[in-house]
């Protein structure tokens, strides 16, 4: 009997889109399987892909608009909106993101959401008030407050002055002024697709977890955490609202916490939101096993991002899911506890990081044929 194989991997950061990750996949199953029958259901969670998978698969359009980049600069920034001409969607690292800062400018203590909240703005001001907002892939550490300062909040220090943009400025603050918050907010829906489900702060918090990624060095990631849980504490005190444990507040660099605080946003897990809108469920039933991938798998791809949550949804089935990896770092045994059943790295030998990004559709291609052909070695036993 034929070979049925789901392909649902996310994009590989700064190396090849979801779908064509899928496509090599699928090159990788037929050369070792040409009957098999694919499925290719390319994701994203929240993060990169996000906008696209929800956009493309519901038939809706793109908007752009120019915004203000993660480090200040003025940027073009897709946005969108779904099939249904009701709902847009925001994907804060198209406005807000690691890929837009070059790795010599990385800088958490400075990046700002501003632009992602300017999105926003343009979708209320457009009219639609159901907003699905992206929550991954982001350059910044600030708890939302760009974000919001673009629709109308202001953080103030002691001295009554406004602080300037980026995380680091949040060890001054001492009052939160939201008396000019953007009016259509109290009559919208805001929605945060979240690949995580991080707190704001501690050990898993969004500066212990994902500062590094962005920049910061272990006295940074110290500084940042602290600055994130005085926003917490003035934020309670001055709205009534507690940002500082909720799963998933600790998203996009704290941006969980802001939405939460300043639009009254319900956070999602992005995966199953994408699963969902792609009928993931109906298509999984009876694979043989499931393929998923990203760029690299490490301790924080438990927190919910695309492969755990793919994993999940294959689990309810009883179907398997093989987790092919850019490359494997710290932590990543744990995956094995959270529904991956095997984790393969797609490298075939030492090389640098420009190759492997390179070449990466060559490497899940072939990687994937490894995949099918121990499977089947197994199967003929």
């Amino acid at each position: 009997m034929p070979l049925r194989i789901v392909i649902s991997p996310q994009a590989f950061k700064h190396s090849i889109g979801a779908r064509e990750a899928a496509l090599a996949i699928q090159r990788g199953v037929l050369q070792a399987a040409p009957d098999a029958e694919t499925v290719l259901i390319p994701v994203a969670d929240g993060g990169d892909g996000t906008l696209a998978a929800l956009i493309d698969t519901t038939g809706g359009a793109y908007r752009e608009a120019v915004v203000t980049g993660p480090l200040g600069d003025p940027i073009p920034a897709r946005w969108g909106v779904m099939g249904d001409g009701e709902t847009a969607v925001i994907e804060m690292a198209l406005a807000s993101g690691l890929a837009l800062i070059p790795d010599d400018r990385r800088d958490p203590r400075r990046a700002t959401t501003f632009g992602t909240g300017e999105l926003i703005r343009a979708a209320l001001e457009d009219g639609y008030r159901r907003v699905i907002v992206g929550l991954g892939g982001s350059a910044t550490n600030d708890g939302g407050t760009g974000m919001a300062s673009a629709l109308g909040a202001r953080f103030l220090d002691a001295n009554g002055d406004q602080l300037p943009p980026g995380g680091a400025a949040l060890v001054r603050l001492v009052r939160v002024d939201v008396a000019d918050l953007h009016p259509a907010l109290s009559e919208t829906t805001i929605i945060g697709a979240t690949d995580v489900t991080n707190p704001l702060c501690g050990e898993t918090g969004a500066s212990a977890i994902f500062g590094p990624q962005k920049g910061a060095t272990p006295e940074m990631v110290s500084e940042l955490d602290g600055c994130l849980a005085n926003f917490a504490r003035v934020v309670r005190s001055d709205l009534g609202i507690d940002v500082l444990h909720t799963p998933g507040s600790g998203a996009a660099g704290g941006l969980g916490a802001g939405l939460i605080a300043f639009s009254g946003a319900e956070l999602r897990s992005g995966i199953d939101m994408v699963c969902d809108v792609l009928d993931f469920d109906r298509h999984a039933p009876g694979a043989d096993f499931v393929i998923t991938g990203e760029g690299r798998a490490d301790r924080s791809t438990a927190f919910d991002k695309a492969p755990v949550g793919i994993a999940r949804r294959a689990g309810r089935f009883g179907v398997p899911t093989v987790l092919m990896a850019g490359s494997l770092g710290s932590g990543y045994e744990t995956l094995y506890e959270h529904g991956i059943d095997a984790i393969l790295p797609i490298a075939e030998e030492p090389a640098d990081l420009d190759s492997s990004l390179r070449y990466g559709s060559e490497l899940l291609e072939r990687a994937a044929e490894r995949a099918v052909r121990l499977y089947g070695l197994g199967r003929s036993r």
